[in-house]
């Protein structure tokens, strides 16, 4: 009868303490975790980008500013690289973001490292352009802004904190995940795609994504009720679901292992860098303490039973803080609701300067990808030669290229040009003048450009021509696959630009 008695008093404990302190501890060095990954991919190719012989220097954008706005450009292009902008500059943000994401990991002083982690990936995203424009990029600084203020405060490593999350922050998170899933569903309805809409999207998605892995050709050959099957799948929990975040415990629970689900079946199937684990990270907020114990060995969960934990109190000053940030977070929502009519409403006016005025942090940002599905794949192919007539190929790492060449894997490392490819590829050369100047780098034998390709068959003599050829790409079958041992078949469309002559 004690026994049950103390069980009972047990249980009512646990559910007036709910704890997210183990939450928190875990959630804060996953999202070391992925700044690492993200420092450490651009490290590799940042030069090529952006480097001074780059396809697009920093130095020129930066230049560009300067004439243009006075004291305000500080503000309205935030970078570090103010002070220098030079390629040592650029590869050593690079490398200190590593290295502090290396103490995030460890718990040195989490709130001053994790703002530091986010104002050094926030002046790469400047001074990237083009090819830091991605939506996990926004979604990186997003997620990084908000867990400043629920980290843990302290200066060195400890296990646990006695100093309890803030409730707000937490459910800021919960908001960026709801808001991140529900409008990658609503974007696809709303777009009017018939292919959405009649559940067929996925028979083009596999072959048609910006970088296809080997899985994705397999998935591809899969009968047509599957991938039907598989987008209702998709829309029910990223329209249904999301809701689940704010019905309770039990429902929180379904919805992390539907969202995670769906995370990984795309993580699976291609290649999106560090945006699944990002997304899979947000999930984590779902979880109180007690849940995460359940998949801890035994002689962890003594260690981390917080039942009886006396948590302290957050600062007066500190909850002040946090209330403006959400009242922030949830007016410049709010002012994507305003009507137009109203733009000369004070409280209109007062909004949209808010708007404006935090819009240059790159800090809270609407997301949605794929909400039109491209049905066909064009593939931009380059191409070098000495005389004009005999053309030489320039094969890249990942994005599509030799018909034999099994797509790869590169997640969750992300080869920005590759994307930026896909991208340029379903427009005209007018509309992506950055593929102008990445041929007049080829020309000009620029060493760093050359590195993020994966042959350069020109590495002694830079060519005096170079031209884009277009051609539309399509996986194989199984039958064909067989015969030939190529994963593409492709057809010649035309040229993408005119023949660049380095003589002019």
């Amino acid at each position: 009868m004690k026994e049950h008695i103390l069980e009972i008093n047990m249980n009512e404990i646990t559910k007036k303490h709910t704890s997210y302190i183990l939450t928190r501890w875990l959630f804060i060095r996953l999202l070391g975790i992925i700044y690492f990954i993200a420092f450490i991919s651009l490290h590799v190719q940042i030069l090529g980008l952006v480097g001074s012989d780059g396809i697009l220097p920093a130095h020129d954008l930066l230049n560009w500013v300067q004439q243009h706005h006075g004291i305000e450009r500080y503000w309205l292009v935030p970078t570090v690289f103010w002070i220098n902008s030079s390629d040592i500059s650029l590869s050593m943000v690079c490398i200190l973001g590593a290295v502090l994401s290396v103490f995030a990991i460890l718990g040195f002083a989490p709130t001053l490292i994790l703002f530091c982690l986010w104002a050094l990936y926030l002046s790469l995203t400047v001074v990237g352009q083009d090819f830091l424009e991605f939506q996990w990029d926004a979604l990186l600084l997003e997620v990084g802004i908000i867990s400043i203020f629920f980290a843990e405060r302290h200066v060195r490593p400890r296990f646990l904190s006695n100093i309890s999350p803030s409730i707000i922050v937490l459910w800021l998170l919960r908001a960026i995940l709801f808001k991140l899933m529900l409008s990658s569903g609503l974007v696809k309805l709303l777009s009017g795609d018939p292919t959405w809409r009649n559940l067929t999207a996925l028979t083009y998605h596999y072959w048609t994504q910006p970088l296809p892995n080997v899985i994705s050709w397999y998935f591809f050959q899969l009968p047509f009720w599957f991938h039907q099957v598989s987008c209702f799948g998709m829309f029910f929990v990223e329209l249904v679901v999301p809701f689940f975040i704010f019905m309770g415990r039990t429902m929180r629970i379904i919805a992390f292992w539907n969202f995670v689900g769906l995370q990984i079946f795309i993580l699976l199937t291609g290649n999106y860098c560090f945006f699944n684990l990002l997304a899979i990270l947000l999930c984590l907020t779902l979880l109180d303490d007690s849940i995460i114990q359940r998949f801890l060995p035994r002689r962890l969960v003594k260690k981390t039973d917080l039942r009886f934990r006396s948590p302290q109190k957050t600062p007066v000053f500190e909850k002040i803080v946090i209330v403006v940030i959400a009242g922030i977070f949830i007016l410049v929502h709010v002012a994507d609701f305003i009507p137009w009519q109203m733009s000369n409403n004070f409280i209109a006016r007062s909004i949209q300067l808010l708007v404006n005025g935090v819009a240059p942090l790159r800090s809270i940002n609407h997301y949605g990808l794929f909400a039109v599905m491209t049905k066909k794949r064009p593939e931009i192919i380059f191409e070098g030669s000495q005389d004009g007539k005999q053309w030489r190929t320039y094969e890249f790492y990942w994005k599509p290229g030799r018909l034999d060449r099994a797509p790869g894997w590169v997640a969750p490392h992300q080869p920005r040009l590759d994307w930026q490819m896909w991208f340029a590829a379903l427009s005209t050369y007018r509309y992506n003048s950055w593929v102008i100047r990445f041929m007049y780098q080829l020309l000009g034998g620029s060493k760093s450009v050359s590195a993020l390709l994966a042959y350069n068959p020109f590495p002694d003599k830079p060519p005096q021509y170079v031209r884009a050829v277009v051609f539309d790409y399509n996986f194989t079958d199984w039958e064909t696959r067989k015969k030939t041992g190529h994963w593409w078949k492709r057809t010649v469309r035309g040229l993408y630009c005119p023949v660049l002559n380095r003589k002019y």
